[in-house]
This record gives structure tokens, C-alpha cells and sequence, in this order.
């Protein structure tokens, strides 16, 4: 069916709550920031070089370190306190942002160090992503964090509606050193926002995990979720070929329309536009369609846009056009962040969104790289013909790979295990731990079990197994024994106390209701002086 039945909250109700929306209107001042940045940077490529790869280097320069740095970053996020950790980022920015402009309204700004200063401003964005996705659901209901994805939306696409059409009109008159300095500006105020917020102090009550073992967590968990996987391959195939609209559009204003900078801003302010009116209408088309009719609408409305931009030089057609390519965008990024949010647990929330952000950003910094490329060999309208390709093969594809409803499951944390009672007393920190449950099955029911226990199999590895097995035993054909390997022993006991949801509780239940009698636990330490495998 693709008819729903009931409408999602409305797009304004986390603004009720007062933190959550002096938050998000600092959020939506460095956006607008950003965007002017972005624009500045391009323009000031297009004056010096001309050429197309550079001007298209600037997204890569602002995406790839989301890709290089997100996952650490996630880590970061799940273990220290991430209000503070949002300061100390936007005041290096702030630095970043205060160097960039000085050298460039000093004449001092060549091509390669303006790549490398977005580079560096980029690899802030990269820090402080996860972990403001990350606190959403601290602010807001869970009931309310479709609505937050949507403001997020909005606020990204206000902002690429007001700072180009800012952007240009300042470059033309003062040039794009006003635009950086602004920029570093939206950095203070967010600093300020943050510094007036106060998380709540059992926020961060739990032990931290190490670094690199939360890293290693974080990629376990997503390597693991059928469901995260096919969130972010639908988004890879979705932003690869719509990156070619942002890397491009500035040479469609340049070369095919004759525009100046002032004329690439309306370009811009018309996509935002269209994405404001998107996320606005968002609401209304989750309650009549599923999010899978949303993709391949909004896939199809890119598809045309891109072939717009190919043939058409009418400035008017092409502002148009430019509407609803604003419009099919945040109806996909929005349904594909919501979720992430919704799926993702606590323990792994910013992590997994990390994962997200890294896939975002490399599609984007990838595409604009390969677009940008292809329209320096042969020409603008062949490579927006390639886009519409591109784009319309992966709507196809939702035919075989669609978006998994998982509207029903529990996600809300589950502690259902029995604390564990050991005559020996572990540090948490050895390991590994080899867990052994063993269950006693009919053989009219082995079939059955064996099925229901790879959802057990995935849920122990999501949350801190590295090897899982199930065997059967060879003397007692009625015995299976489910094997799996943790790393340490703290981590063993943070399946305990907080990893596990409410669908890993049914998982198990399900599987269980199909055995003979209670199952038998035991936890085996590694023994002292002997190497622990895999090391």
C-alpha cells in the first residue's frame, strides 16, 4: 500500500520547545554563513581560473573531510559532552573563518589556499554534525523527531535560499571578503547559543567507551543493520547524480546564461526556495504517500530538471525549473535523516548518523569531483544529460531495493538480560569475552529456531559481538549452542545495561518461545599468558 493513514506531527512543533529552537535559529545563521562561503569561494574561483574542475573542487574541498573525520567524530560525540565539544569546534572555526577573510581582503588568497581554508572549514562541519544530530533527541520528544529532521530541512534550505541571493549581491559590490567575514560571524553566534544552553547533567553520567573501540562500534553497528544499509545506499543513489546540480550550476549561470554573481544567487535562491516549500508540504505527502512513492516522485522531478539545464538557456525556464529541484530534494534527504534518527538507538546514535554524513558528503565530494571533470571534457549539456542517467537508473532501482518500513519497531532501549554472577572478578578492560548459550530444541522445531536466531546473530553483533556462530552439538543432536566473541569485558556489559531495543527483546523471544527449556549462559575470560585469537 502506499497510502498511509496517519499524518505525521506538523514541521513547527519542536519550535515550541525554547532550547530546541534558540538552537536551531543559531544553526540556521551559520547556514546561511555557509552558504555565503560556499558561493564566495566558487565566484572567486570562476574570476582567477575559469576552469570548471577547480570551481567544482570547492564542494569536494567542503565535503571530504565529513567523509575522512565523521566516523571519529561520531565517537567523539557518543563519548565526551557534546555541548562542549560543539564550543571548541565553532571557536576554531571562528580562527579558520577570521584567517580566510583577512587574507583574502588583503589580495593574499590564491587559488590553492582557498581550497585548503575550505578544506579546513569543511573538516569543522565534519566535527560538529554528528554530534548536533546527536542532541535532537534530547531536546525533543521522540514523537516530534520526523518534524526535527523536517526543520532541519528548512533551516539548510532558508539558508540556501537567503545566503546565495546575500552572497551575490555582496560580492558584486564589496567582493568576497564581507561574505567570509560573515561567515566567521555565524560561527560566534552559534558559539553564544551553546554557551547559553545547559545539558542535563545525567546526560553524561555513563563511563565513557575508549575512542577507538567506539569507533570500532560504531562501524560494527552499521555493518551489521540490514536496515542502515539500505538507508544510505538509497541516499548514495540519489546524491551521486544530484550532486551534479550543485557543482555545476555556478558554470550554468557563468557560460550558458551569461550571469553574474548576482544571477547565480537567484539560481541558488530558487532551489531553496523550492526546498523551503518542500519541507513545508512535507507533512501533508508523508500522511498520503509511502516513502518509497516520495523517492521515486522526487527522483523523476531531478531527472527532468537535469534535462532542463541541458537544453534550455532561458534564465526564466531555468529558475523554473530550479523550484521543484528544491523541492524533490529535501522530500528525499528529509525522509532519509528522519530515518536514521528513528531507527538509530541512543548508545549509537551519533555514530550511525556519522555514517550517514560520511556517505552524504562522499557521494557529494565524489560527484562534484566526477561532474565536474566530464564537463571539462565534453561540455555542460552532456554532463547534465549523464546526470539524468545517472539519477533515472537509480529511481529504477527502487524496485528492487526500496525503503524498509520500520515504522513498528521498538527502538526504545531494552535491559532484559540477567545481570551476570562470576566467580571470577574481570577488569573491564580484558577481554575477549567467548559469551556460550546453549538451548534445548525438539527436532521438529530446529528448522525454525535455526531461522530465528540469525536476527538474534545480527542483533549480537550490532551491539559488541565481533564473531558469531551457532552450532549444533554432536552428542546431543537436541543442543544448539550459540557462540559469540566481545572484545572486553566492558563491553560484554554494556549489552547488559543499554545497547539492546525493544526489537532485540522480540528477536530473542521469538526464538526462544521454539526451545525445549531455559538456556544455559557462561562467560569464558581468555586465559592469562595465552595470546587471544585474532591479536
Amino acid at each position: 500500500m502506499d497510502v498511509t493513514t496517519a499524518a505525521p506531527p506538523s514541521a513547527w512543533a519542536p519550535l515550541r520547545v525554547a532550547a530546541y529552537r534558540s538552537l536551531w535559529l543559531a544553526l540556521l545563521a551559520s547556514n546561511i554563513g555557509t552558504w555565503m562561503q560556499t558561493v564566495g569561494a566558487q565566484w572567486l574561483l570562476v574570476e582567477q581560473s575559469g576552469s570548471d574542475t577547480l570551481v567544482a573542487l570547492v564542494q569536494t574541498a567542503s565535503t571530504l573531510p565529513i567523509v575522512l573525520f565523521a566516523l571519529p567524530s561520531g565517537a567523539l560525540a557518543d563519548t565526551l559532552d557534546r555541548r562542549r565539544l560543539l564550543i571548541a569546534v565553532q571557536s576554531l572555526l571562528v580562527g579558520v573563518g577570521a584567517m580566510l577573510t583577512i587574507l583574502t581582503l588583503t589580495g593574499h588568497m590564491p587559488a590553492s589556499l582557498l581550497l585548503t581554508l575550505t578544506f579546513a572549514l569543511g573538516a569543522g562541519q565534519a566535527l560538529t554534525a554528528p554530534a548536533w544530530q546527536a542532541i535532537i533527541p534530547e531536546l525533543v520528544p521522540r514523537s516530534q523527531l520526523a518534524s526535527a529532521s523536517a526543520l532541519g530541512a528548512v533551516s539548510m534550505n532558508l539558508a540556501r535560499a537567503v545566503g546565495p541571493a546575500v552572497a551575490g549581491v555582496l560580492i558584486a559590490q564589496t567582493g568576497a571578503g564581507v561574505v567570509f567575514g560573515l561567515n566567521t560571524l555565524s560561527f560566534a553566534l552559534f558559539v553564544v547559543a551553546l554557551w547559553r544552553w545547559r545539558a542535563p547533567a545525567a546526560e553524561y553520567a555513563d563511563a565513557p567507551e575508549r575512542f577507538a573501540a567506539a569507533v570500532r562500534a560504531g562501524g560494527r553497528y552499521v555493518r551489521h543493520s540490514p536496515v542502515v544499509r539500505r538507508i544510505l545506499l538509497r541516499a548514495a543513489l540519489f546524491l551521486v547524480p544530484g550532486s551534479a546540480l550543485w557543482a555545476l550550476l555556478p558554470l550554468v549561470a557563468s557560460r550558458r546564461l551569461g550571469l553574474g554573481s548576482s544571477g547565480y544567487g537567484i539560481l541558488l535562491a530558487a532551489v531553496g526556495v523550492g526546498a523551503v516549500a518542500g519541507a513545508l508540504l512535507l507533512p501533508r505527502l508523508r500522511a498520503r504517500w509511502s516513502v518509497n512513492r516520495l523517492l521515486l516522485i522526487a527522483g523523476g522531478a531531478f531527472t527532468v530538471v537535469f534535462v532542463v539545464l541541458a537544453l534550455v538557456r532561458s534564465e526564466a525556464a531555468v529558475v523554473v525549473a530550479l523550484v521543484p529541484a528544491g523541492v524533490a530534494w529535501v522530500l528525499v534527504l528529509s525522509n532519509i535523516n528522519a530515518a536514521m534518527q528513528l531507527f538509530l538507538p541512543n548508545w549509537v546514535r551519533a555514530r550511525g548518523l556519522a555514517v550517514y554524513q560520511m556517505v552524504f558528503a562522499g557521494a557529494q565530494a565524489a560527484g562534484a569531483l566526477f561532474w565536474g571533470a566530464l564537463s571539462d571534457a565534453t561540455g555542460l549539456v552532456v554532463s547534465h544529460l549523464a546526470a539524468a542517467a545517472v539519477m533515472a537508473a537509480g529511481v529504477l532501482t527502487l524496485r528492487w531495493w526500496p525503503m524498509r518500513d520500520v515504522s513498528g519497531d521498538n527502538r526504545e532501549p531494552a535491559v532484559f538480560w540477567p545481570e551476570p554472577h562470576l566467580e571470577i572478578d574481570p577488569d573491564d578492560h580484558d577481554g575477549p569475552v567467548l559469551v556460550t548459550v546453549a538451548y534445548p530444541v525438539a527436532a521438529e522445531r530446529q528448522d525454525a529456531f535455526v531461522r530465528a536466531m540469525e536476527a538474534v546473530g545480527r542483533g549480537r553483533r550490532r551491539t559488541g559481538a565481533v564473531r558469531w556462530g551457532l552450532f549444533r552439538d554432536g552428542e546431543r543432536p537436541d543442543r544448539y549452542v550459540e557462540a559469540y566473541l566481545v572484545p572486553s569485558w566492558a563491553e560484554h556489559l554494556r549489552q547488559h545495561t543499554g545497547r539492546l531495543t525493544g526489537a532485540d527483546r522480540e528477536a530473542e523471544e521469538r526464538a526462544l518461545a521454539l526451545t525445549d527449556g531455559p538456556a544455559e549462559v557462561s562467560h569464558l575470560l581468555s586465559a592469562p599468558g595465552v595470546i587471544p585469537p585474532g591479536r
